[in-house]
């Protein structure tokens, strides 16, 4: 019976050791400071992101309103008004040439072309009326027609690169609006273009 209740006693004091040899586990509170400090750190964060975005937001609006100040400067009353009216050039828009009784667009033309594209692609209320243009030889029907054919694959590649064909008109003179009134190849190679004007600002 004494053994018996050594070992029940035993028994109790091994288990109050394991019991109280258990380490208690420490919660660590997150000081109010702490987290007012994180707050207060995003918030800058936030507000000077924000002041960035602003100032570039300026600096864009500002490089907008010099560029379009520019090209308005460039604007010239065309002498002979279009068929809708006044018209201007631009010496910003550029114009592209032809071979001799061709109307494909060669690889140094679709590299002016790229440019103008760039160039209406900044201002997309502007619309343009594309002129087709021939040199003197063959006759005023065939000419028309060719030139036609110019202004019209001008139309298709400035389309091709993003601009909208509401904004693109087209229209062929023919050989009755020369650049050079000259008859040589000189003057030729001048008047075989498509040119470009500008209907609205």
């Amino acid at each position: 019976m004494i053994r018996r209740s050594f070992s029940i006693l035993i028994l109790i004091l091994c288990l109050g050791l394991i019991l109280t040899g258990c380490p208690k586990k420490t919660v660590v509170k997150e000081e109010p400071s702490v987290k007012k400090e994180e707050a207060a750190r995003l918030e800058a964060e936030r507000a000077a992101k924000e002041a960035r975005e602003k100032e570039l937001a300026r600096i864009r609006e500002e490089e907008a309103r010099k560029a379009r100040e520019e090209f308005e400067k460039s604007l010239i009353a065309k002498k002979e008004p279009g068929i809708e009216g006044e018209v201007f050039q631009s010496r910003l828009l550029k114009d592209i040439h032809f071979d001799f009784d061709k109307y494909d667009i060669r690889p140094r033309d679709a590299e002016i072309l790229k440019g103008n594209a760039a160039l209406l692609s900044k201002y997309p209320t502007i619309k343009v009326q594309i002129e087709g243009h021939c040199d003197e030889r063959g006759t005023n029907e065939y000419n028309l027609a060719l030139g036609e054919r110019r202004a019209n694959n001008t139309k298709k590649y400035l389309i091709s690169l993003g601009i909208s064909q509401d904004r693109i008109s087209t229209i062929s003179y023919g050989e009755e609006r020369p650049s050079d009134p000259g008859h040589n190849e000189e003057a030729w190679t001048k008047n075989r273009r498509a040119q470009s004007i500008v209907l609205s600002k």
